[in-house]
């Protein structure tokens, strides 16, 4: 299965426990593909970054090696129009479309909004877990 997971899942699975993290583990275990685009592994970084200031402890390098070798990338595709009311998370429907997946995870209330644009599902973690895992 192929899926976009928005930044604040990502981060909150690299961080903390609960079902981010059993995205991410589900995924490390190979049973889910991640598609991300240059501009959405931009956003991981840097909020991981941020975030790492506030937990210095946590080591970012193993999940951000894990995207970088087992996420596929690909060129996002370009949006006819502006999808969600903050259009910064417009390009997670536009990874979605570009990597023929129809599935993506986010706990964003403008994401969760736009579900069932172009056939692409919008899930929070906590549904996702219970739902595929």
């Amino acid at each position: 299965m192929k899926i976009v997971i928005d930044t604040n899942v990502f981060v909150s699975g690299v961080f903390f426990s609960g079902p981010p993290f059993q995205i991410l583990r589900a995924w490390k275990d190979q049973e889910l593909q991640i598609v991300v685009s240059l501009e959405i592994l931009d956003e991981y970084y840097r909020v991981g970054e941020e975030l790492s200031a506030q937990f210095p402890e946590t080591d970012l390098n193993p999940a951000f090696e894990l995207v970088a070798t087992k996420a596929e990338l690909i060129e996002p595709a370009i949006l006819d129009e502006a999808v969600c009311d903050d259009s910064d998370d417009d390009k997670f429907f536009a990874c979605a479309i570009a990597g023929n997946t129809n599935l993506i995870i986010s706990g964003d209330k403008h994401l969760l909004k736009m579900s069932g644009y172009k056939g692409i599902k919008v899930v929070g973690p906590r549904q996702f877990v219970d739902e595929y895992l």
